[in-house]
């Protein structure tokens, strides 16, 4: 199995072969356009999360969840401006921790790109590992990329509580229900098991090696034996740096991309708390 992820000096050895997207984002916060116009991997395309990497909330009571997959066609075209083809390699970065850059891999996997891989460190190991800044607007040529159907796997919410393995990948105390700074109601799915996004790295932003990860995940009661494992987070997004976390021990894992704020768009639906 090829890693998902890459290190700054391979990537230093190889940009002229690949296409770099920088997916620069924060929960709640503005777009990274503004960072990444200050510096960015030189000749890497900005990706916006919340345009490029998800469909708007369609629901006003919140079916769907705040970041819904987007349309195969719309992420495509999406894909082909920031200069994605389907014969070229593709590394996805950004400034925290590979959260919003997961995103990006997952869904390219998912629409049958064959190389996507994510800058192990994001744009802190770049400037480390004495990579070249480039800064301002990049003019890139069109890709060629054509969205398939959808390959990885998912769970939508009827199917959820039916995984043998449900893993939550928010802060511990969201999944306890002690905090909700962003949906309107706090708790988790019944049965599912924490396993916070921040676990997967260590104190250096890159992730931990596949045995650190593994006695994580079996330390936190998730089968890594061939069971049926599905992640959700608060909308879709974080829930995919626990993915790369799992692909690395071996585990191809389901998303559930509506996630929490979809869960709980159904009143009738189960919520633990503690």
């Amino acid at each position: 199995m090829t890693s998902p992820l890459i290190s700054a000096t391979e990537l230093r050895g190889r940009l002229a072969e690949v296409t770099v997207l920088d997916v620069r984002y924060r929960t709640g916060g503005p777009a990274g356009l503004e960072e990444y116009a200050a510096g960015h991997v030189p000749g890497a395309a900005y990706v916006d999360l919340d345009r490029d990497l998800a469909a708007p909330p369609g629901h006003p009571d919140g079916r769907g969840g705040r970041h819904p997959l987007p349309e195969p066609d719309v992420f495509g075209a999406a894909m082909r401006r920031a200069g994605v083809a389907a014969g070229r390699p593709v590394v996805a970065y950004d400034d925290w921790g590979g959260q919003a850059a997961a995103r990006g891999w997952w869904l390219l996997r998912h629409h049958g790109h064959g190389d996507v891989r994510v800058l192990d460190g994001g744009w802190r190991a770049w400037r480390e590992a004495g990579g070249e800044v480039e800064t301002g607007p990049v003019e890139t040529a069109e890709g060629d990329f054509e969205p398939g159907p959808g390959s990885m796997p998912v769970v939508e919410a009827g199917g959820v509580l039916d995984v043998p393995a449900l893993v939550d990948a928010r802060a511990p105390e969201r999944y306890r229900g002690e905090r909700e700074p962003i949906d309107p109601v706090a708790g988790h799915i019944p049965g599912a098991l924490n396993v916070p996004t921040g676990t997967n790295l260590a104190v250096d932003g890159r992730f931990r090696d596949p045995a650190q990860l593994r006695a994580l995940y079996e330390a936190a009661g998730v089968p890594l034996d061939g069971t049926e494992v599905a992640v959700y987070c608060g909308s879709g997004v974080t829930a995919v740096h626990d993915l790369l976390a799992l692909e690395l021990v071996g585990v191809r894992a389901a998303l559930y991309a509506g996630s929490w704020s979809d869960w709980i768009s159904d009143p009738d639906r189960p919520v633990s708390r503690g």
